[in-house]
């Protein structure tokens, strides 16, 4: 299968919706994982979340055999001091970034060159007091906005700064040693301001956010470094497409070739 070039400047972004998928491709996508990702697939007691995990995964390795010169079990990886993910270096790509994020429902997958990312995907239906937990994390501004929506409307912001902050810290690094009241977002359009205590610049990120299913809301966060905005390709991707690019067909798939 032909490799196509990941281009510069643009963030190509995936998602899946995990209903769709037949029940007889589990077994073959958690073959496509390593034995450590199985290994932590398996440490899931729910069969729901134990799915999210190897649908996640398995969308990464696609996505990499689809951009990269390496077959999709061939990939490794290492985890950084924070836990953040990166292509190992063995594989001589250190431009490569990635990220991936997993939901009740579905999962998603961003690849770009050059820029760290972060992508966040999360089911709006979620239950749970929304304005107790931003009262608990969120910034005061961002409290502030939640408050001053209408009811029905509150859910979708607070998943809006939801996801863009968990977007963010993943796209740093730092995951959760940096305090989420720590800094704040403001929409339309959307940008990001800095508590004293963070020493960051706003000018140096993008952020975007989307509605990938009726229910999710998707974000990401990408550092261009003040070198303009890196343009986004975002698309859902079905199961048939991931069989292929794994190169496995015991769903009943011609893998002879991408549609």
């Amino acid at each position: 299968m032909p490799r196509v070039t990941l281009p510069a400047k643009v963030a190509t972004i995936w998602w899946l919706e995990i209903s769709a998928v037949p029940e007889q491709c589990w077994p073959t996508w958690t073959s496509v994982l390593d034995t450590e990702e199985q290994a932590r697939a398996f440490r899931f007691v729910r069969e729901s979340d134990r799915r999210q995990f190897i649908a996640a995964h398995t969308l990464l390795r696609a996505m990499l055999r689809r951009y990269g010169d390496q077959d999709s079990r061939a990939w490794r990886f290492v985890t950084g001091p924070n836990g953040k993910p990166s292509v190992h270096p063995d594989h001589g790509v250190p431009r490569l970034h990635f990220n991936i994020s997993h939901a009740p429902g579905a999962v998603a997958c961003g690849l770009v060159l050059d820029h760290p990312i972060g992508v966040d995907i999360e089911d709006r239906g979620r239950p749970g007091s929304h304005l107790h937990l931003a009262d608990h994390y969120f910034a005061p501004s961002e409290v502030a906005q939640l408050r001053a929506e209408e009811s029905g409307a509150q859910n979708a912001l607070f998943f809006l700064f939801w996801t863009l902050k968990e977007a963010y810290i993943k796209a740093t690094g730092t995951g959760l040693a940096t305090p989420l009241d720590q800094f704040a977002f403001l929409r339309n359009p959307i940008r990001i301001q800095y508590g004293p205590e963070l020493a960051d610049d706003a000018a140096a990120w993008q952020f975007d956010s989307l509605t990938p299913t009726a229910r999710h809301t998707l974000s990401l966060a990408i550092r261009h470094h003040g070198t303009g905005d890196v343009a986004t390709m975002a698309r859902e991707v079905g199961h048939r497409e991931i069989e292929q690019l794994t190169a496995r067909a015991e769903c009943g798939v011609n893998t002879d070739g991408l549609p």
